[in-house]
Order: C-alpha cells, then sequence, then structure tokens
C-alpha cells in the first residue's frame, strides 16, 4: 500500500537514482583507472610545471620560470621538436604505405602466403633493444654487411647512425622493417571488402589501380585512419630506438661512467620523450621536464585532434 500511495513523480526519481547507480557500479573500474592512471597525472604535471621542484625537496611556485627556460634557454628544445616533428611526418607516413602495400601484396599472393605473412610479421616480435642493436650493426658504415653490399653495386655507402643526416632516414628503415603490426591489422580490413564490389568494378573495366582506389581504399579508410592515429602517438613517444641506436653508433654500449652524447650524431636523433627524460632524472629538473611533457601531451592532443576531424569526413557511416 505504501509502494502504492507513492507519488508517480518519486518512483520516477528512485527509478534514475537506481539507474545512475547501476550504471556508476559497471563504470567504476574504468572512473578508477582513468583517474589513478590519467587524471591525477595530467593535473600533477600541469601543477608541477609551475614549480622549482627536484624531486627531493618540497616544490615551491615560480610561476612560468620552467616555461620561460623550456622555451628561451634549454638548448635541446627545438632540435627535439624538429626531429620529432619529423619522424611523425616521414616515418609514420612511410610506415602506413609500406604496411599497407605488403598486405595487398599477401593478399593477392596464391602460394607461400603463411611463410610471407610469418616472414613480415616476425621482426614485430623482436625486443626494440635488440632489434635497434643489430640494425646498428648491420648498418654500420665500416664494418656492416649492408654498406659492404652497397659498395659491391658502386651504390653510396652512407654513414647510417654516424651521419646526422642519414640517421633518422635509418631509424624510419628500422621502423618499416617492423610492420608486422600495421600488416596484419591491414590484411584483415583488405580481406573484409565485399568481393562483389571488385567483380563489379572488373566489369566495368576498372584497372587495378582504380579498383584499389575507388573499392579497396574507400572501405578500409577507417583502418588507415586508426593507422596513422596510433602511428602518430607512437612517434611522438619515440625514445627507446632513437637512444639505443645512438649509444651503439658512438660506442657507449654499457657501463657506467662513459660520456655519451643525447642524440648521437650531433643531435639528430634526439627527441621530445629523451628531453623529458635528461630534464627530469639527469638533471633533476622535474618542474621543467613536467612543462616539456605537457607540451608533447599538446602536440599529441593537437594532432590527434587534427587528423580524427580532417578524417571523420571520409570515413562513411
Amino acid at each position: 500500500m505504501a509502494l502504492l500511495d507513492t507519488p508517480r513523480p518519486a518512483l520516477l526519481r528512485r527509478k534514475r537514482r537506481r539507474e545512475r547507480a547501476r550504471t556508476l557500479a559497471f563504470l567504476s573500474p574504468w572512473l578508477i583507472g582513468f583517474g589513478l592512471f590519467f587524471a591525477y597525472p595530467l593535473v600533477s604535471t600541469a601543477y608541477f610545471s609551475f614549480m622549482k621542484y627536484d624531486g627531493f625537496t618540497a616544490p615551491t611556485f615560480n610561476g612560468l620560470k620552467n616555461w620561460t627556460y623550456l622555451f628561451a634557454h634549454y638548448p635541446f628544445f627545438w632540435q627535439g621538436l624538429r626531429n620529432t616533428l619529423w619522424l611523425v611526418a616521414v616515418m609514420v607516413t612511410l610506415r602506413v604505405a609500406f604496411g599497407l602495400g605488403v598486405g595487398v601484396l599477401i593478399t593477392k599472393v596464391k602460394t607461400g602466403a603463411g611463410l610471407f605473412r610469418t616472414a613480415f610479421y616476425l621482426p614485430y616480435l623482436a625486443p626494440p633493444v635488440a632489434a635497434t642493436m643489430a640494425f646498428a650493426f648491420l648498418l654500420n658504415p665500416g664494418t656492416g654487411p649492408v654498406n659492404h653490399l652497397l659498395g659491391d653495386l658502386g651504390l653510396p655507402q652512407p654513414g647510417w647512425f654516424t651521419d646526422p643526416d642519414w640517421s633518422k632516414p635509418a631509424l624510419t628503415l628500422l621502423a618499416m622493417w617492423g610492420i608486422g603490426d600495421l600488416m596484419v591489422i591491414f590484411m584483415a580490413a583488405l580481406l573484409d571488402v565485399p568481393k562483389e564490389q571488385y567483380e563489379a568494378a572488373e566489369l566495368d573495366g576498372a584497372g587495378p589501380w582504380q579498383r584499389f582506389r575507388f573499392v579497396t581504399l574507400p572501405n578500409i579508410t577507417p583502418i588507415v585512419l586508426f593507422a596513422v592515429v596510433t602511428g602518430v602517438i607512437q612517434a611522438m613517444q619515440y625514445y627507446t630506438q632513437a637512444i639505443v641506436a645512438g649509444k651503439v653508433a658512438s660506442g657507449v654500449i654499457g657501463g657506467s661512467g662513459q660520456q655519451f652524447e643525447p642524440g648521437y650524431p650531433h643531435g639528430s636523433t634526439w627527441t621530445l620523450p629523451q628531453m623529458v627524460y635528461n630534464l627530469g632524472f639527469q638533471r633533476f629538473d622535474t618542474g621543467t621536464a613536467c612543462a616539456a611533457a605537457l607540451v608533447l601531451f599538446t602536440i599529441s592532443m593537437a594532432f590527434t585532434a587534427l587528423l580524427l576531424r580532417r578524417g571523420s569526413g571520409l570515413v562513411e557511416d
């Protein structure tokens, strides 16, 4: 009787409260993870970027001094920004194009497709440090087999990781060698394209290029956009391969007390993530490191938003 006597608006409010509580209960694992591993670190980074803080003593407010030092006085900021943007523009573009090309070729192979898939995917499974060290030895200008082969063919023999003009292209070759992840993603998308569309285009007299442009590409555009966005994010976080290649090329492979030029050779492999590490864990300038991390985060978000905005018009609902 008490339930029947309850006004209808009150019953609706109770129902909505129960629905909200149920929704929050299901969302709570994500909300806790988001708060602990994204929101709190982001707010803390913004807070410390305005503080003088070395990670040991209590932070003290110093206004915009960290930002002024980063943009105007820190000698490696603009070089790291240029190198990182170069990797975003060149490495990501070539990786996506090469991964798509390999995926298309393997889907067309009639015999030995499994062998080719395995051969292209295995390099992706190699640990980044081991793969980079092996690649640096292969491209060693004095003893590496690659330059010996180029010399036998009468072609130029670049300095690769010891030449500032060739160090970033060498890193790009390393990234293209580990193309297995994109290859698998593109192969799955290519195999999902309706065969009826290919048959209709072939009946209309479309050649291979026309079929790729007007049938394949429109169907896999969402996957291409995904590959570009994730590639940009990975390039903005590029750290391990660049620093390992620089150390191997400079002869500093391990051991304490050895001097190492960051971004060897001549700062050509210096990236924004290396700068954050250098400021925060080598110079113990945590405040400026947080400012650099915010710059890196802002650029990554700007690239992602721009790509999603531009790409949304190409993706069919």
